[in-house]
């Protein structure tokens, strides 16, 4: 019963002319960037973050939150019609919703992809309602020792989730925790890695980091990129499935929203890894496994329910821990930490109607995405025709103007350079920036909640030893990182990216 009462207090919330309107906003903007190849939604919550310093808080992360899962939306919209993911999470829908679109069922491969991600969507929300306060109660056994273990197993996790080379991921863990005690430490005042440089005195501001690494970087790279669109010529009927396929998908939407919701509470799980494990389960479990790669609807079904669950419960790990599971809900935390908030168990605790608010949003949102995405579909074809070289300038120039206004600094606009030309290389390296922001993040906390421990203990570091869940932490993400380096494992990780 609590869980009703708190659904419909988050409800009370979202029901306002002001935080439906940004709802609205969030989602088309989603929408737009997941059917719009080359953004993506991490980019674009990059480039967003500044408007948000002068929103109401719940208003900012209702918004943000429904750009990221009308991304997951948009993103099939594209992978359907023109082969082309939209959105990293949508690479798997490409492999069969294209080929169901040349099949002349395009309308049938949207409407399973959009009341697919409905569903889960729902389920997501249902599960955060249901899971996340008893999460947070949880936490509230913790202490700095017990956060200190949990960032390290989260970082841990990132290494382990990253493509490519996993000593290029621990270096990129390396590279974030040091850039992120740049700055004056609070506990003795002296100036760390500032280099005499007067503005780097409170440390590496998080915008230009994020959008540095995601916004123009990503820029710089669709300008490299060939932008030759090749839309679907069929027209686009039938905008709802045969009951043969209902037959074929339901089962794929219930296990895809289960894995979804499953894998996006994990640290560095989300939308990309629960698409791809909803793909595989259901080639395996399959009769005939060679329908898929030709047309098969729950090739579409299972993976479209999948990330967009995983993109719903991703929220848990940071409303109720303050970790943030991936890059995404890095930016989310960003987005808490500018209206003066440290995401946590306080936020349950403190802001019952931030954390209600956003879980009541994100039934609004989905909601809102259902209409969109079908009545609309004929508007985002004529969206897809739009050239990239029309949009870029004006990418870049509102980033670069919503960088400067949070701290009318030049400074900031020099450091968004750095990170855009350190981002450049890192892609070119191939090594995965989103361990690098994580560290970023979770490093100066980490830092903070090591010092208390062991002044808790006087100096023994024997405290996370004695304490179980703080050894159950740290010995969990021992055996994970053992289990990586080892040569058998790490070749089949690497098999397990590569396909």
């Amino acid at each position: 019963m609590d869980v009703i009462a708190n659904l419909s207090y988050g409800f009370g919330l979202v029901f306002t002319f002001q935080n439906l309107g940004f709802c609205l906003i969030g989602c088309l903007l989603g929408t737009l960037i997941g059917v719009l190849p080359g953004i993506g939604p991490i980019a674009t919550v990059a480039m967003l973050l500044p408007a948000t310093y002068g929103l109401d808080p719940l208003s900012s992360l209702v918004m943000l939150a429904g750009i990221y899962y009308g991304a997951q939306y948009g993103g099939s919209t594209t992978a359907i019609l023109i082969n082309m993911p939209g959105e990293t999470s949508s690479v798997v829908t490409c492999l069969d919703g294209y080929q169901m679109a040349r099949n002349g069922r395009a309308g049938s491969a949207l409407a399973i992809a959009a009341l697919g991600s409905f569903f889960a969507g729902c389920v997501g929300t249902v599960f955060i309602a249901a899971f996340a306060p008893m999460l947070a109660a949880l936490s509230q056994k913790f202490a700095s020792p017990e956060y200190f273990a949990l960032m390290a197993l989260g970082l841990i996790a990132a290494v382990v989730m990253a493509r490519g080379s996993v000593l290029k991921a621990l270096a990129m863990i390396f590279a974030g925790l040091l850039f992120g005690i740049v700055g004056t430490d609070v506990q003795t005042g002296l100036a760390r890695y500032t280099f005499g440089v007067s503005e780097l005195w409170d440390g590496i501001g998080f915008l230009p980091v994020v959008m540095g690494l995601f916004g123009i970087v990503e820029v710089v790279m669709n300008l490299e990129r060939p932008q030759e669109r090749k839309l679907l010529d069929t027209k686009i009927t039938g905008l709802w499935p045969n009951m043969e396929e209902f037959k074929q998908c339901w089962p794929a939407v219930i296990r895809g929203t289960g894995i979804g919701s499953l894998l996006g509470i994990l640290p560095g799980g989300g939308a990309v890894l629960a698409s791809f494990a909803s793909y595989t389960t259901e080639k395996r479990l399959a009769k005939d496994p060679s329908r898929f790669g030709k047309g098969a609807p729950e090739g579409v079904a299972g993976p479209e329910s999948a990330n967009n669950a995983a993109a719903q419960t991703s929220f848990i790990p940071l409303l109720t821990l303050g970790i943030p599971g991936n890059v995404m809900m890095a930016l989310m935390m960003g987005a808490l930490i500018i209206q003066g908030m440290n995401p946590g168990a306080a936020v349950l605790d403190k802001r019952p109607d931030l954390f209600w608010g956003i879980v009541a949003s994100m039934w609004v949102g989905n909601l809102m995405l259902l209409v969109i995405n079908l009545p609309m579909i004929g508007m985002w074809v004529k969206v897809l025709r739009v050239p990239y070289r029309a949009l870029f300038p004006i990418i870049l120039v509102l980033s670069l103007i919503g960088i400067y206004t949070v701290n009318n600094s030049l400074t900031d606009i020099w450091l968004t350079a750095f990170f855009c030309l350190l981002g450049y290389m890192f892609v070119k390296f191939d090594m995965e920036p989103t361990p690098f922001v994580l560290a970023f993040i979770l490093g100066p906390q980490m830092e903070d909640n090591l010092r208390r421990s062991m002044t808790l203990s006087r100096g023994d570091p024997m405290i996370f030893v004695n304490r179980p869940i703080t050894l159950s932490l740290l010995l969990i993400a021992a055996f994970v990182l053992l289990l990586v380096i080892l040569p058998a494992i790490r070749k089949k990780r690497e098999e397990a990216f590569q396909e």
